[in-house]
């Protein structure tokens, strides 16, 4: 269910960019199908910049957004499966 505009107003800004985070982020059954998505994957860094410098945290703000920047200027790739291409003995 929605919420309305003032259930919106009761929320702090750090309540409202964690839920942004929180929906953004991909999860675990969707990881395969999202890892290399671009626009998905730079969403959930920028969503996760804002909530570390509604904490007063700059410097891991910074470091999401510039992972933001990478999958936006297509300057990093997501990294294998760690699961994938291990062979057990």
């Amino acid at each position: 269910m929605p919420l309305h505009t003032s259930q919106l107003n009761e929320l702090t800004n750090l309540e409202l960019a964690q839920t942004l985070m929180e929906r953004l982020t991909i999860s675990p059954n969707d990881w395969h199908r999202l890892k290399s998505n671009r626009n998905s994957r730079a969403s959930e860094q920028v969503a996760a910049a804002l909530v570390f410098l509604l904490k007063d945290q700059p410097q891991e703000a910074i470091a999401r957004l510039e992972q933001a920047v990478g999958w936006l200027d297509r300057s990093i790739s997501a990294p294998p499966c760690p699961s994938h291409g291990e062979h057990k003995r």
